[in-house]
C-alpha cells in the first residue's frame, strides 16, 4: 500500500519563509538610519582628496558636508558620492575650497585661453561660451552646440586651482538635424566669402555660430564693421534660417550691449 505523506502546515510555512528570505534582493534591504549615515558617507569619501571633509546628518536624512578640499572638482565629487548612499534625502554642501589664492584677472586669463582651444576639432566654432569671474567664483554662460562641449568647459573650470565655485549657465542648443544642417551651411556661407575666410585659420578667433530652431546667432571678434556686416548678410542667405542675430564685436570698438 502506498502511503501519501502530507507535509505539516508548520513545514510549509517554514519553507515559504525560507523562500521569501532567499528571494529578497539586496536593493530591498532597509536604508541606513540617520545615525548610520555619516559613517556610510565617510566610507564613500575614503580618498586622500577628501581627508579634511567632515560629515553629519540630521533626523530627516539630510547630510551636511563641511571641511575643505584643494579643488572645486573635489567639492562637487564629494556631494555626488554622498548622494549615492541609500537613505540620504539631500546634501548640504558647505565644503570650502582651499588651495592657492589666484587673482580674478589671472584666473580669467588662464581659463579664457583654455576655453578658447577647448574641444578644438569637435565643432568648437559652434560654441559661444562666456566667462565671468568674481572673487574666485566662475560663471559660465552663452551657448554650446552639444553636452560634451558644455561638460568639458565646466570640467576645465572645476579643475583649475584657485577656482572657489562654478556656476553653469551654459545653454545647450537643441538637438536637431535641421539645426545641424544650418550650422554647416552657415559656416560654409561665411567662411567661403573672400574677406571672411581668414577667420577660419586661427581656431582661437573664429566667427562662432550658434543655431536654435533655425535662429542663428553670430559671436566672436572681427577686424572691421564691414566684416561684421558681411558675416550677417552671408548667414541670412542660407535656406532654412528664420533670423540672424549678429553679436560679432568689432576690434577697437566698445562692446555693444543688448537692449
Amino acid at each position: 500500500m502506498t502511503r501519501i505523506i502530507r507535509p505539516s502546515k508548520t513545514l510549509v510555512l517554514a519553507a515559504a519563509m525560507i523562500g521569501l528570505i532567499v528571494a529578497v534582493p539586496p536593493e530591498s534591504r532597509a536604508a541606513a538610519g540617520p545615525q548610520d549615515l555619516p559613517s556610510a558617507v565617510q566610507a564613500k569619501l575614503n580618498k586622500s582628496q577628501f581627508k579634511d571633509v567632515k560629515v553629519s546628518a540630521d533626523a530627516t536624512g539630510i547630510v551636511t558636508l563641511t571641511g575643505s578640499v584643494s579643488l572645486y572638482e573635489y567639492k562637487s565629487d564629494a556631494e555626488k558620492n554622498a548622494l549615492h548612499v541609500k537613505g540620504i534625502k539631500a546634501v548640504r554642501n558647505l565644503i570650502s575650497v582651499a588651495g592657492p589664492t589666484v587673482s580674478d584677472a589671472d584666473l580669467e586669463k588662464k581659463l579664457g585661453e583654455q576655453l578658447t582651444y577647448n574641444r578644438e576639432g569637435y565643432g568648437s566654432m559652434y560654441d559661444a561660451i562666456t566667462l565671468q569671474i568674481q572673487d574666485g567664483v566662475v560663471t559660465l554662460g552663452g551657448h554650446s552646440h552639444d553636452y560634451p562641449d558644455r561638460d568639458s568647459a565646466v570640467a576645465l573650470a572645476a579643475t583649475t586651482p584657485g577656482v572657489k565655485d562654478v556656476v553653469d549657465n551654459i545653454e545647450v542648443d537643441p538637438v536637431s538635424q535641421m539645426d545641424w544642417g544650418i550650422r554647416i551651411a552657415v559656416a560654409r556661407a561665411v567662411y567661403s566669402f573672400p574677406s571672411l575666410s581668414r577667420y577660419a585659420i586661427d581656431p582661437a578667433h573664429p566667427i562662432r555660430i550658434s543655431v536654435q530652431n533655425g535662429h542663428v546667432e553670430l559671436y566672436g571678434l572681427v577686424d572691421s564693421q564691414a566684416d561684421k556686416e558681411a558675416a550677417g548678410l552671408r548667414a541670412n542667405t542660407v535656406p532654412g534660417v528664420f533670423s540672424v542675430e549678429n553679436d560679432l564685436q568689432v576690434a577697437g570698438q566698445p562692446a555693444e550691449k543688448k537692449p
